[in-house]
């Protein structure tokens, strides 16, 4: 059993059993790949693929298990290599943060402008998408991090820690008759329509479930992926925007004017999500004490490591 003899059934695999596409992806023939996925499972003694002729058809339930445990054994191979790397090459590297758009653009500048500064030869790339979708990513190995909110927490496949909290404001046009009230209800919101974030990002269902604990069916007439994208269509008179606070910059959103709704929904809390028994290089654990200065070295070490 070789090392390439498992990258090659883990690519096909994750190719939709295209063996074409994998052969492409590793730099190989479709052939070579194919005969050394045959030597593997002789060699083994069970057949990883179901074929119909030359055509693969399934994963066999032998495969799937191999498989698994294919997976397992690549990423143990993955941070054999950063190990190297960390003691050959302290301050270089890459660094992939799988995050939303109001994370990437709100929350994180401060801290990135400080860690480019700092770790000039890493490069760093952000990710950005629901929080399903930036989550599955650093399932499958795509990022080293992710931050987000629900999503992260209720992973069975990460350990999340969580960063911080934040809640919620309405954004209006100057003059709106909320504006004119000393402390707005649910009810004054629920007059009026609502543009909102999408129904898959988090926050979203707590923000449906407080307008249904008091017995209130909010008008969500327009929802978007972003906040910037919501304050623009609140700047053109199409309703009332329910955003993320720190999403409102009293400097630039000249047009608007911000209600702070801390006292209608609960907060939310913004997590970390990493993998489990996941090697981390020490530019990873400075970046994230650096985002939040409570989950230190040790603090992210430990919460990682699971028996």
């Amino acid at each position: 059993m070789k090392i390439h003899q498992l990258k090659y059934i883990y690519e096909v695999a994750s190719r939709n059993l295209n063996v074409s596409e994998a052969a492409d992806a590793l730099f190989t023939s479709q052939p070579g790949v194919s005969k050394q996925i045959r030597l593997l499972e002789e060699e083994i003694g069970v057949t990883i693929f179901a074929r119909a002729g030359k055509r693969l058809t399934r994963i066999t339930p032998a495969g799937e298990q191999i498989l698994g445990k294919t997976k397992n054994i690549l990423r143990e191979i993955e941070s054999i290599k950063l190990i190297g790397e960390e003691f050959k090459q302290e301050q270089s590297g890459t660094l992939t943060i799988a995050t939303t758009h109001t994370q990437a653009r709100y929350a994180l500048p401060n801290v990135i402008r400080k860690f480019v500064s700092q770790f000039p030869k890493v490069k760093l790339f952000l990710k950005q998408g629901y929080p399903e979708e930036i989550t599955r990513m650093v399932v499958d190995g795509d990022a080293e991090m992710v931050i987000a909110t629900e999503a992260v927490s209720h992973s069975k496949e990460l350990v999340a820690l969580p960063c911080y909290q934040w809640n919620r404001c309405a954004l209006t046009l100057p003059g709106h008759p909320l504006l004119e009230l000393k402390q707005v209800t649910l009810a004054d919101i629920a007059q009026y329509p609502i543009l909102t974030y999408d129904f898959a990002f988090a926050g979203r269902t707590l923000v449906s479930e407080t307008f249904e604990a008091a017995s209130l069916q909010p008008n969500i007439v327009f929802t978007a992926l972003d906040s910037d994208v919501i304050k623009t269509y609140v700047e053109l008179g199409l309703g009332v925007g329910l955003v993320a606070k720190m999403a409102f910059d009293p400097q630039k959103d000249l047009g608007l004017r911000m209600i702070d709704l801390g006292h209608l929904f609960p907060p939310s809390i913004a997590w970390v999500g990493l993998r489990k028994n996941s090697f981390l290089r020490s530019y990873v654990y400075r970046f994230i004490e650096q985002f939040a200065p409570h989950l230190d070295v040790a603090t992210v070490k430990s919460a990682v490591t699971v028996e």
